[in-house]
């Protein structure tokens, strides 16, 4: 590692020099924190930071999370200098530009060295929360020869006011989570101006009435830097180290200002900041002694990487933890046993009971689910007897209580995911999906293997009333791209759900689930659910009527095809319980499934925006309107979901 302080100047020098010269490049980009953090970021990266470049994947690499993305100069010069094979130097060039690795924010799906995406402020944080859970799980069941890292954090003042924040340094602070260290750019600016202008909190002291280790530096001195980082890595508490900054460091006329933030420089301060740090090199240019000492930063790291190999290679433990790490499940995952013992007995039970009998059957046979809900245990049904609790005294649990933290709860199942080795999966009510909705977006872009356990899907739910009745989620939770929705209808679909949820490393899953018993509608093994929709039931008279419903709509949907039967009116009934992926089937089998020439109708206990897309001119049975305080069998008949309310308006509409 380089320790030479008179190395250190110029090292980080080529850090600003990259971001202020990308940023004009592209006339677009943050210059301010990446100049500003340069200093801190380079003792990182030179005295404590465990990396290879030449193993950006290595398992027990120290994870570091760029959570104030908007500086994302920061981590792609970091990685540039200090020898990984991305970016290039001609992906800095092109920074921000069409089919560049150097996007606006960091995206770890681009470059094997960023380990997450970030740019929504305090994900980032509240990611690495995750990520320094899973390992401290990861070291109590395979031992610190195996896993033994620190996740390293740096955000900036909207990282640290973002509500997420509070629900993730709570749960840290609760955890105990030692190794995780986050260095604050306490640099007193937003982009309106000086943080006075919006807060007055004492952050270290929030910071340590939630459990946290807290201390400061002068973020401009690498002695002092040095000196803060050590306590912060020695301390067995989460840290938090305020490092007192100046916003667009190097920049002499700009910087300490809020309008270096997120705007260019402009070639009149470029060259004023290159005379005053002494950097004569041309744009993108690094001169050789530099770029010399910023690849010895990753000499150590490689040195321990081949001590870890030589470790894993005497281990009996090595291969189950490669396998955990590659995301692959076991040969066995209980799944056709289960299955098998509902066709034997179908149940008729709430989905959200189905997802916990299920759950049994996985999580025995998969060691790596790590669930929890969002204090909603007893109610989403998310703990199984494999699941013991996951804590301070005992990080080999399986078992998460978040405590009332939606957001921060499906942040942190995240940084599970991306850590590798965890399957984390997380309860709460559907309509809370709204509380962690940009974090399951974030889910879906980042392709984790997170599953949210979505119970009480509907207006089934209940006298809880129109607050807690998600009449809207559902199909807006289907807008998000990439995120699979599962609503299923009984015992069965529920789960089928489960394992495609499971089975696809690479995507993020609901599952919508009733609060009140469904009827069996399901009694074969056949994977039907993987084609997202499928034909239930065949019309036995010439077929007038597709019914096409989701969830606890499909029993009602064949009793209704069952009203028209009687009257010699042939009607199918397909059940739909994921949209995503009956999209994705060849358009063959989606117009089999969906004739046209037929009238179609959707049974959907929510809103009917979206369902025309499958329907056509065909009716849409569902509330546009919130719900209501009643029993549900009350409020189904209510709202028009029952036979005698559907029948009359197909008949109308076939002109009977």
């Amino acid at each position: 590692m380089t320790r030479d302080p008179a190395a250190l100047g110029p090292m980080a020098n080529a850090i600003r020099a990259l971001s202020m010269d990308a940023v004009q490049a592209a006339n677009s980009g943050h210059p301010g924190m990446p100049m500003g953090m340069a200093d801190v970021a380079t003792v990182l990266w030179s005295q404590f930071l465990k990396f290879d470049p030449a193993a950006p994947k290595w398992s027990d690499r120290d994870r570091f999370v760029l959570s104030a993305g908007h500086g994302s100069m920061l981590i792609y010069s970091l990685l540039h200098l200090s020898g990984y094979a991305s970016p290039t130097m001609q992906d800095i060039r092109n920074f921000r530009q069409m089919n560049s690795v150097c996007a606006g924010h960091p995206e770890n799906f681009l470059i094997d060295g960023v380990e997450c995406t970030t740019g929504p402020l305090g994900q980032g944080i509240a990611m690495a929360v995750g990520m320094a859970m899973a390992e401290r799980h990861l070291n109590a069941q395979f031992g610190d020869d195996l896993v033994d890292h620190k996740t390293w954090v740096i955000a900036g003042d909207g990282c640290l006011m973002e509500g997420v924040n509070h629900e993730a340094i709570g749960l840290a602070g609760t955890l105990k989570l030692g190794r995780l260290n986050v260095l604050w750019d306490d640099n007193k600016i937003t982009i309106d101006g000086d943080t006075s202008l919006s807060t007055s909190e004492d952050i270290l002291a929030r910071y340590a009435a939630t459990g946290w280790h807290t201390t400061s530096c002068d973020g401009h001195d690498f002695a002092d830097i040095a000196r803060a980082l050590a306590e912060a890595a020695a301390d067995p508490r989460p840290s938090l180290v305020a490092c007192r900054t100046v916003i667009g460091k190097g920049a002499p006329n700009k910087q300490g200002g809020h309008n270096v933030h997120g705007a260019p420089l402009g070639a009149d301060e470029i060259a004023a900041a290159r005379e005053y740090l002494g950097w004569t090199s041309a744009p993108f240019e690094v001169p050789a002694d530099i770029l010399s000492h910023w690849r010895e930063t990753g000499k150590a790291g490689a040195a321990a990487h081949a001590e870890w190999q030589a470790r894993a290679a005497k281990s009996d433990k090595a291969g189950e933890l490669a396998r955990r790490m590659a995301g692959d499940l076991p040969a066995d995952t209980g799944f056709d046993a289960y299955i098998q013992s509902l066709i034997a007995n179908p149940p008729k039970v709430a989905t959200r009971k189905a997802s916990e009998m299920a759950l049994e059957a996985f999580t025995a046979a998969i060691p790596e689910m790590v669930g929890g809900s969002a204090d909603l245990t007893g109610s989403n049904l998310t703990k199984t007897k494999s699941t013991t609790p996951f804590g301070a005294d005992s990080y080999d649990g399986r078992y998460v209580y978040y405590g009332i933290r939606e957001f921060g709860m499906a942040a942190a199942m995240n940084g599970m995911a991306l850590h590798g080795g965890i399957v984390p999966y997380g309860g709460t009510f559907l309509v809370f999906a709204d509380y962690c909705r940009n974090a399951i977006r974030m889910s879906a872009l980042q392709h984790t293997r997170a599953i949210y356990v979505l119970s009480h899907d509907s207006i089934g739910l209940g006298e809880d009333g129109p607050t807690h009745q998600p009449v809207e989620h559902v199909m807006s939770l289907r807008l998000i791209p990439g995120l699979k929705v599962f609503r299923p209808a009984d015992a069965i679909e529920t789960a089928e759900a489960w394992a495609l949820a499971l089975a696809d490393k690479h995507a993020s899953s609901v599952l919508a689930l009733s609060r009140q018993n469904l009827p069996p509608v399901r009694f074969d093994a056949e994977m039907k659910s993987a084609k997202g929709a499928y034909r239930l039931v065949d019309a036995t008279a010439a077929r007038k009527v597709v019914l096409v419903a989701t969830g606890s709509e499909v029993a009602l949907a064949k009793d209704v095809a069952a009203a028209l039967e009687a009257q010699g009116l042939g009607a199918d009934v397909v059940s739909a319980p994921c949209l995503e992926l009956f999209d994705a089937q060849d358009a063959a089998y989606r117009a089999d499934v969906l004739p046209a020439g037929v009238l179609k109708v959707s049974i959907e206990a929510g809103v009917t925006m979206g369902w025309h897309k499958y329907v056509g001119d065909g009716l849409t049975i569902g509330m546009d309107t919130f719900g209501a305080s009643a029993p549900a069998d009350v409020l189904f008949d209510h709202f028009g979901f029952s036979v005698d309310k559907i029948v009359p308006q197909i008949l109308a509409r076939l002109g009977n």
